[in-house]
């Protein structure tokens, strides 16, 4: 077997007989070592430098394909096998005469699902001691679609289309389909769409059949092993990411930086230097910590504070601040506006539309007296009416600079149905912000019926989104009185105290 550095290719069998590869990098000397595992469906060869990262750290690494990828045998069904394929192999893991018998399970997006079908699953002698999950993708129910109800199209497009049915990923081939197809995501119904791309996706309708696992976060709360949750604010997981941090039954840790799912590989522009985190030997130094018992028990939490070069912990976010839209807010326009399907509120641009009807409520604060910190979740409380019984409900909350560039904050989305005409009471969560805004910054806040492509079009007829052939416009109202935003405001004489992120974490 090769050591200290150098990777060999193992095949583990399944119970169905089925060999699954791996590269698999071992220490220098006789061991026993712990051993950390990676399974991933993308190529377990593109893990080989973080493999050797850990064997010089004193732990055997293994990166796996997951079944039916790259050089893995059996067939490729996205969140069905995992669980018993990732505790077959922390039995094999055990088994070999160098493991001391501990096990860490680690990944990253579809990886930490397989991190956590693992830990979470049914076989005791198969369950790791430990387990590093980023960005976490929980399972397919809940990445087709917000707790709030909404389809996310094109993240799930875009996956799909990359690494759906297929041995191997294309990481372009979404991008390559847009631009031969440019109305690709408009088709109808969406789970058509890959009849109109001309290729075989059999399991993209199942995607959207697929039901949350209710019991999940269930699970997690009787999980007694170490949690190390890592996410990025602008990650579309970030939400997930944190219920399960809080919802954890072992000693949890969560990790928050101003990144995208790429995490310290995608900054934001908010991101500071001291936000620059050798993510890899931080794991290490969480997982020796963890594997002895060496965490204190609870949670504990930090944040990035995107504009400065602070981290936080999560335990200093205050009470949320209320802005009444009647009197903290200015609004520009009109309450009313039309959600048409034909031409939504579109996600991927920050400009608003100048010309033809408003297809949104848009609001305004005055500029800033003074920097704003906003650490903890937010919301808008809104009371609304729609002349349609299904309507989804879109906040989205932009940083105007003084100069009056746009930045992304946040953005809500939830499907409701209600009588039409008949005013209804709702709360959009915004998830959690970690934010310092300088002083002269305006709050833009946007209340639309879409939010396309991001988010599938909803029909306004009572259909299923990704089912539905017809489309119809809905008229709708903000009354600005009974509604208001809530913002975790730090007050400035009760600065979040900086914290350590390292130190944070692995104590």
């Amino acid at each position: 077997m090769s050591a200290s550095g150098a990777a060999a290719t193992v095949l583990v069998g399944m119970a169905d007989g089925a060999r699954l590869a791996g590269d698999l990098c071992l220490p220098a000397g006789d061991g026993p070592f712990p051993a950390v595992l990676i399974r991933t469906p993308y190529d377990r060869r593109r893990h080989r430098a973080e493999l050797r990262a850990w064997a010089a750290s004193g732990f055997a690494a293994l990166a796996q394909d997951v079944r039916g990828r790259y050089a893995s045998e059996g067939q490729w069904h996205p969140y069905r096998s995992e669980e018993a394929d990732g505790a077959a192999t922390v039995r094999w893991l055990r088994e070999q005469p160098w493991s001391n018998g501990q096990v860490v399970a680690h990944g990253s997006s579809y990886g930490a699902h397989c991190a956590l079908a693992t830990v979470l699953g049914t076989s005791a002698d198969g369950r790791p001691d430990a387990v590093i999950a980023a960005v976490p993708a929980l399972g397919a129910a809940e990445t087709a679609r917000e707790p709030g109800g909404p389809e996310r199209l094109l993240a799930r497009a875009g996956w799909w289309a990359a690494h759906g049915d297929r041995r191997t990923s294309d990481g372009t081939a979404l991008e390559d389909a847009l631009a031969q197809d440019s109305r690709l995501l408009e088709h109808l119904p969406v789970t058509g769409l890959p009849l109109r791309r001309r290729r075989a996706l059999p399991s993209w309708p199942q995607l959207w059949a697929a039901e949350r696992d209710g019991d999940l976060l269930a699970r997690a709360a009787a999980a007694d092993i170490p949690l190390l949750a890592v996410g990025g604010t602008r990650d579309p997981f970030r939400g997930d990411t944190v219920e399960l941090w809080r919802h954890w039954g072992g000693p949890s840790r969560l990790l928050m930086g101003p990144w995208g799912h790429a995490l310290t590989a995608a900054p934001g522009p908010e991101a500071r230097p001291q936000h620059r985190l050798n993510l890899g030997r931080l794991y290490v130094r969480w997982a020796e910590a963890a594997l002895p018992g060496g965490l204190a028990p609870g949670r504990r939490g930090v944040t990035a504070l995107g504009g400065s070069g602070w981290w936080a912990s999560m335990a200093d976010g205050p009470a949320p601040t209320s802005y009444p839209f009647s009197t903290a807010l200015r609004l520009l326009g009109g309450p009313g506006f039309e959600a048409d399907p034909e031409q939504p509120f579109c996600s991927d641009y920050l400009d608003v539309p100048t010309a033809g009807r408003p297809d949104r409520c848009l609001l305004v604060t005055p500029p800033l007296p003074r920097p704003l910190d906003l650490l903890g979740p937010a919301d808008a409380r809104l009371v609304v009416v729609a002349d349609t019984p299904t309507a989804d409900w879109v906040v989205r909350l932009v940083a105007l600079d003084p100069r009056g560039v746009a930045d992304h904050l946040a953005t809500g989305v939830v499907r409701r149905t209600d009588p039409a005409h008949e005013t209804a009471r709702l709360s959009v969560p915004l998830g959690h912000l970690s934010r310092r805004l300088p002083a002269g910054t305006r709050l833009r806040v946007e209340v639309g019926g879409h939010h396309f492509p991001a988010h599938a079009r909803n029909p306004h007829t009572g259909e299923d989104p990704v089912t539905a052939t017809l489309l119809r416009s809905s008229n709708r109202s903000v009354q600005l009185e009974d509604s208001a935003l809530a913002l975790p405001v730090v007050a400035a004489r009760h600065r979040a105290a900086r914290v350590n992120p390292a130190q944070e974490i692995c104590r």
